[in-house]
């Protein structure tokens, strides 16, 4: 149960548009992350380098929406749609999946798949 409330309170911030705060509280120190394309980061400081600067391109956040989220053991997995605007006028919409594998209430491991 204690998860389950982790992950609510990181899905409060992703809504709220706080995914920057989201990472920065949330992810371990040696945390990695693979992408759709199978791309692995390691370590919170490239993660949040990373986000810093691809939120920084953001000039409009059409919504955010959380669809489903579930926990079982130490993992949890969530469905949001990403709805950007982009400053260099091109548009993102995701449909995504995010599984997490949680330890001591911090992901060491997310990847993202295609929804």
């Amino acid at each position: 149960m204690a998860l389950q409330a982790t992950v609510e309170a990181l899905n409060k911030k992703m809504l709220a548009g706080e995914i920057l705060d989201a990472v920065k509280m949330y992810f371990a120190e040696n945390s990695s992350t693979t992408d759709f394309d199978g791309t692995v980061m390691t370590g919170k400081d490239k993660h949040i380098t990373k986000m810093e600067g691809f939120l920084g391109g953001i000039a409009n956040v059409n919504g955010i929406t959380l669809h489903h989220a579930a926990t079982e053991g130490n993992v949890s997995f969530t469905e949001y749609t990403f709805d950007f605007d982009m400053k260099d006028g091109s548009k993102i919409l995701w449909h995504e999946i995010i599984r997490r594998v949680w330890e001591n209430d911090l992901i060491v491991d997310e990847q993202y798949f295609k929804g």
